[in-house]
């Protein structure tokens, strides 16, 4: 963290933040936590269930998110150490509310290891078939655990370098796919309606129930307001950075999926749906790009999960330090690395479980029941902060106070709704869950409940 000095009125030194972040370097953050490639391994599952749409699902989420985004940004202005769903619902609506978008969010943080985990070893089965799925889950749980527990971190310039090498290989796919569809289309090829909307195969439900899953491309773009204590001008620049985090991340997103559905636009006929990018990889680059979409892709679902699992056992032990869960289990340290170990193994254990047990498609819809509800909760939450909340001697802005917060709602609401009925019963299990919790840890609300705290993670 940037400090500066200041004297107090008694001569001793106490350290300021010190705001030196401008508008790029907020949004070239947030860039880095999403990945530009975050919409490929998406393809094959949201072409197919969209009936080849999965263009029109990306913009109708970026819809969502830039409204979504908006909200996070000026509650993340006006609560600048919060930097989380949990306190914006918790600060804008009430403390159990915040709760329970924190208890979501810890479900999240579970599912995210998983994610990375299924697909990670998906492309270990592409590369070389002849591995059974179960042994690269091992193996790649084995070794995320490993890298944990000898407490290995990767630093923010292996990021920048990892984004630089996603953005040369998708480059390369976008100029050679932009030269196979020409070759073989014309100009009718690069500039059609049919990605957006053909008359033959759209289906509106169908379109929903794909951007309920496809939506995942944006998860992440919240993390942008966890550095409102060092940025300039945060009333300005937070506003604007979250929305153009999603801007860019729905527009480059769907270059590449519109180039692709032209590659392969027969939606039906994937040899291997989860992995499909690698075959329309293939088709226009050869073995070479097959091999580095597919290399990229497994770095990236590498990275993410130990980043996820330490992420998920950092704050198993922050809500063991605090009571929410069992100390002498989830608030250990190891003397020698100082990591939460008995976390890391649980979550490497909870992990091949997952793994083993949900589909991609499943733990991905699993992730955005809890995200939606998060991202709905801080609609209201702003719409309530802005709107009833706001001190009498300052005007209401109808626009930025009242229609874009409910906006936000609602799109977040019709995404979250189209949901498949598997993905809303087993989110429900884990809401009830939490709500039992919260009812007999605040004596039926007549106490305040104990935050889930966010901060370290």
């Amino acid at each position: 963290m940037n400090v500066n000095n200041s004297t107090t009125s008694v001569g001793q030194q106490e350290p300021t933040l010190k705001r030196v972040l401008g508008l790029w370097d907020l949004v070239f953050y947030g860039i880095v936590l999403i990945q530009p490639i975050a919409a490929i391994g998406l393809f094959g599952i949201a072409s197919q269930v969209s009936h080849g749409h999965m263009v029109t699902t990306l913009m109708i989420a970026m819809a969502g998110m830039i409204l979504t985004a908006i909200s996070y940004g000026r509650m993340a202005a006006k609560y600048p150490t919060a930097g989380s769903a949990y306190t914006y619902v918790g600060k804008g609506l009430n403390t159990y509310l915040g709760f329970m978008a924190g208890w979501v969010m810890f479900l999240d943080y579970l599912i995210v290891p998983i994610i990375n985990t299924i697909y990670g070893s998906l492309t270990l089965a592409r590369l070389v078939p002849s591995v059974p799925f179960a042994v690269w889950v091992l193996a790649f749980i084995l070794l995320v655990t490993l890298v944990n527990l000898k407490g290995i971190r990767s630093t923010a310039r292996s990021n920048e370098i990892l984004l630089a090498i996603m953005s040369i290989v998708i480059v390369f796919f976008i100029v050679l796919a932009i030269q196979y569809i020409y070759r073989g289309q014309g100009w009718s090829g690069l500039l059609s309606t049919k990605p957006f909307y053909n008359p033959e195969t759209f289906n509106f439900s169908a379109v929903m129930t794909a951007t309920s899953f496809a939506a995942l491309t944006y998860i992440g773009f919240d993390g942008v307001t966890t550095l409102a204590e060092d940025v300039k001008n945060p009333k300005r620049n937070m506003l604007l950075a979250p929305a153009l985090v999603c801007l860019f991340t729905g527009v480059f997103s769907g270059l590449q999926i519109y180039l692709a559905q032209q590659v392969w636009p027969e939606f039906n006929s994937f040899p291997n749906l989860e992995t499909a990018f690698y075959d329309v990889a293939e088709r226009v680059g050869g073995k070479m790009l097959f091999n580095a979409i597919a290399v990229i892709l497994f770095i990236a679902c590498f990275g993410s999960a130990v980043a996820g699992q330490v992420g998920a056992s950092r704050l198993l032990f922050s809500m063991g330090r605090d009571g929410v869960l069992p100390k002498k289990i989830f608030s250990q340290l190891s003397s020698k690395s100082s990591t939460p170990t008995n976390n890391i193994i649980i979550m490497g254990v909870l992990t091949v479980i997952g793994s083993l047990l949900l589909s991609y498609r499943t733990a991905a819809e699993l992730l955005n029941f809890g995200a939606f509800l998060a991202f709905m909760g801080v609609n209201i939450a702003t719409f309530r902060q802005f709107y009833f909340l706001r001190p009498k001697h300052e005007a209401r802005n109808i626009m930025m106070d009242a229609i874009l917060p409910l906006l936000g709602f609602m799109v977040c609401f019709a995404i979250w709704i189209s949901l498949p009925n598997y993905a809303k019963i087993l989110g429900a299990v884990w809401f009830t869950i939490g709500f039992i919790y919260l009812t007999v840890k605040t004596r039926k609300f007549t106490e305040k409940p104990v935050m889930i705290d966010f901060k370290d993670v």
